[in-house]
This record gives structure tokens, sequence and C-alpha cells, in this order.
């Protein structure tokens, strides 16, 4: 499945619809048994920059884009009043769950492997949309912001949880105090990618991948996913019960059935996704 966002004169950035069809079409992957893996990428010279503020207030994520990316931010006050310009006490809050917080885990919780395609400017939600991605490609003239000190906000999208796991507390907080733009080489060797890539390589290369992923073992990989993602957040015994249950459960598969019967038969297999 190959997701774009198609919004390139705002750089992509994401309205509350594009944000609602993007978890949609994830929660769809993940029931479809003939989707096998996701590509997500973007038009145009951004990847994707945040949250469209210009969109309509309600339900937006309060999420800070690059400083040229459509100066669409706004005042912080205006996301998420009421239509009578009223704010209650977990307004905020339950707008974050509903949005931004949701979009990120529903890549996170796709049963197929996402891959971010990141062809251009990665900010604030855009950017903690590309790092929940299992795997993340970037073209040399991608860059990634954590632009929310710029706004004066705390960051969200999961962006505090994401960003010390793949670069380490101190590293993060570098990020997020000075809301640098960080070049596609440097994401790299900072590990918040996989590859960089010409730019004119970045489609074709994220495809090889996922013919790859798609002719894995989906079911395996989906449990794969699972236990990585959950293993920083316990400890060793939930660990491995985890990886107890992962095993229980994926011997049931086709798939291990026939990888281990190619093993015996010293050949390759040829999984199907169940």
């Amino acid at each position: 499945m190959h997701l774009t966002l198609d919004r390139p004169e705002t750089l992509n950035a994401l309205a509350p619809v594009d944000r609602d069809r993007l978890i949609a079409h994830l929660d769809d992957a993940s029931a479809d048994p003939d989707v096998r893996a996701v590509v997500l990428t973007g038009t145009g010279r951004g990847f994707c920059a945040g949250a469209d503020l210009r969109a309509g207030t309600a339900g937006v994520d309060r999420t800070g884009g690059e400083a040229d990316a459509g100066k669409r931010t706004g005042d912080e006050a205006d996301a998420g009043k009421r239509a009578g310009g009223e704010r209650i006490a977990g307004d905020v809050a339950r707008m974050l769950r509903l949005g931004a917080q949701r979009l990120i885990a529903a890549v996170l919780d796709c049963e197929k492997p996402v891959i971010a395609a990141v062809n251009g400017v990665a900010a604030g939600l855009g950017a903690h949309l590309a790092l929940a991605c299992d795997l993340a490609l970037a073209a040399e003239s991608a860059r990634f912001v954590e632009a929310f000190a710029r706004r004066g906000l705390v960051p969200d999208g999961g962006g505090a949880y994401l960003l010390p796991r793949l670069v380490g507390p101190r590293r993060a907080k570098e990020l997020m105090f000075f809301a640098d733009a960080l070049s596609a080489a440097d994401a790299e060797r900072l590990g918040l990618v996989n590859r960089v890539v010409p730019d004119g390589e970045l489609a074709a290369t994220a495809d090889a991948w996922a013919a790859r992923l798609a002719a894995g073992p989906t079911r395996a990989l989906a449990l794969t996913k699972q236990l990585v993602n959950a293993s920083l957040d316990g400890d060793r015994a939930t660990a491995f019960a985890a990886e107890a249950a992962a095993q229980e459960i994926n011997m049931t598969t086709a798939d291990a059935r026939e990888g281990v019967a190619a093993f015996t038969e010293r050949r390759e297999p040829k999984f199907t996704g169940r």
C-alpha cells in the first residue's frame, strides 16, 4: 500500500480530514491480508510540515510546523477553542489524544511494516510521523525539525516518547530545546533514518524495500514489531513472557510452517502472509 500526502502547497501539512483518512488507511492495512507493507511519503518539497491550523480549529492538533511552512501555525490559544470562544479544562488533552496521538498510535500499531520515504521537510508532527514508522528512508534534500520550541510549545504527537528511544534523552533534549533543522545526513548519523539516498532514487528504493517486506512472513513481522516497540517499556520478565506468547501465536501460521519446511527441504520459502 502506498500512502501519499498530497497537499504540496502547504508542504503536506495535515488537516484533520487528512489525518483521519490516514488513520483509516492504516487500520485498513492491518485488516487486509493482501496488504503486506506500507510506504508513506509526500509530494513536492515537503514530507509533512505538521498540522494545518488554517484548515479549521475543531480537533486540530496543537503542533508547530517549520517557520516558513505556509505560515499556518497561528496562536496556540486559538487551537481547541469551542465555537463560542470558550475552552474548558480537558479540551486540549482530549484534542491531542483524538488527534496527533491517535495518528502516531495508528502507525505504531499497524500490523504491517510501515516505511517512511521522507522526500522533504518533516517538521513538528510531520517529523514524529516519520519517527513512528518502522523504517525510514530520506532523500538527500530532506530535513527534520523539532519545531515546537520555536512556538513556545511542548512537543506532541508522541515526540517525547519516540525521539529518546532513537537517539537517547540527552540528544533528544538538544534537538527539542534548540529546534534546529537537521539535515538528512545528520539524521542518518543520529539513527533517525536508516538510509539517505539521492532524491531521484527515493521512490525506487522505498519500493524495493517494500517488495522485500511484502515477500516476507507478514504475521511474524507484525509480532516482531510489537515486541521491539514494547521492548523499552517493561522489565525482562515481561519481555520474555511477550516473546513466548508471540512465538506461540506465530507457530500457528502457515508462513511458520512454510519456513520450517523450506529449511528442511533446503529451498527458499514462499511466504503468503497467512
